[in-house]
């Protein structure tokens, strides 16, 4: 019988309570619908005050439980028989106000499913009484806020005058106001989070809820390397998600989430197989940043759908990628010392194996999923 000793058996078992953390979400997010995103345009008028706004079919499902043959699709009979609801839902949750008092919509211009793309997406046009100059106005979305296990957010676009302005709404931070003045409704934002740190706290949020970004990056730290390869490596995964993630965004590449979903998982059973096939891993960061380049498309998903104006997209995008890479950072600096002590002893090649081995199943549950929604 192997003896093992005290100092071992405590490293393995905080590594294994470790994995258990990071796995568990894995194994609810592989059935579940990760992230759900709103887009709404805002346009202020002398006129009116027009709202434009998008969700993702499946978020519909999730709130209405319409999807009657588990297709996770809304045919038109399903859709006609939970739109009163859902109509109310959105009326109740997405509130508009000017100078403190709520502003019902005056008019319901359309409201259904549209097909754009590869995708059908539920788009509401409302129209508000007009705002004008000394009034505060305000937008608020409280979807969702009573379900923790959602990440969502609400990529808000504001048309005032001729100008242009953006906010992430999510989280805790679901308000927008704006201070109208005589000179072309020049933008205030008192009590709520500039727009740049809006979308900072977003690439946080958005790494965070992206178990399979988190899942590839634990099976690449977890094979025994240098710190110099450490170091190597996540700079090379920095430098090319962050360059497709631009691209994508500015509308320079379009690869479609088709490819690049089921391709991330991919990546993810490629690196588990090497962690396991290899003891001591050499050029990874190689490998590293072919499969960042991927990344970082699926990092872009959120963002490459919202009209963010030129004037602010590189600020957005920036602080976008600057919040991803605050939670990269912190990951790779809480891993990186606790795998430094677990491959000083002998065990530590099982335990690479055997966390390697949960990832490959989460990675192939994902790819095949991903592949038969193609």
């Amino acid at each position: 019988m192997i003896k093992i000793s005290a100092p071992v058996k405590r490293t393995i078992l905080c590594l294994m309570a470790l994995v258990c953390v990071l796995v568990f979400p894995f194994t609810q997010a592989a059935y579940a619908h990760a992230y759900s995103a709103g887009y709404t345009t805002l346009t202020l008028t002398g006129s009116q005050t027009e709202m434009v706004y998008t969700l993702d079919e499946l978020s519909v499902i999730e709130l209405m439980k319409g999807d009657t043959n588990s297709d996770n699709k809304l045919d038109q009979e399903e859709f006609s028989a939970v739109k009163e609801r859902m109509e109310a839902t959105l009326k109740d949750n997405l509130t508009f106000s000017m100078n403190g008092e709520k502003k019902a919509w005056t008019q319901v211009e359309s409201f259904g499913l549209e097909h754009q793309g590869d995708a059908t997406k539920l788009v509401l046009k409302a129209v508000y009484p007009p705002a004008s100059p000394s009034m505060t106005v305000s937008f608020i979305d409280n979807l969702y806020t009573n379900d923790a296990k959602t990440n969502y957010v609400n990529l808000l676009t504001i048309n005032h005058g001729d100008q242009k302005s953006t906010e992430a709404l999510s989280g805790n931070f679901r308000t927008w106001n704006m201070a109208l003045t005589d000179k072309d409704f020049e933008s205030e934002q008192p009590n709520s989070m500039s727009g740049w740190f809006s979308f900072f706290k977003l690439g946080m949020s958005h790494i965070l809820g992206g178990y399979d970004h988190l899942l590839f990056l634990f099976s690449l730290l977890i094979a025994r390397q240098t710190l110099k390869q450490y170091a190597t490596m996540i700079t090379a995964f920095t430098i090319a998600h962050s360059f497709t993630l631009t691209l994508t965004v500015l509308g320079i590449i379009n690869v479609p989430p088709m490819i690049v979903e089921p391709a991330i998982a991919l990546s993810i059973c490629y690196v588990a197989i090497d962690n396991i096939r290899r003891p001591t891993v050499s050029h990874r960061w190689v490998l590293t940043f072919l499969f960042g380049l991927i990344h970082g498309m699926g990092f872009a998903d959120i963002l490459k759908e919202m009209n963010i104006p030129r004037s602010e997209l590189a600020v957005d995008l920036i602080s976008f990628n600057l919040g991803i890479e605050t939670v990269q950072i912190l990951i790779v600096g809480l891993l990186v010392p606790l795998l430094y002590f677990m491959h000083r002893y002998k065990y530590a090649r099982r335990i690479v194996v055997a966390c390697s081995s949960v990832a490959l199943l989460l990675g192939a549950i994902w790819l095949l999923e991903r592949v038969m929604t193609i």
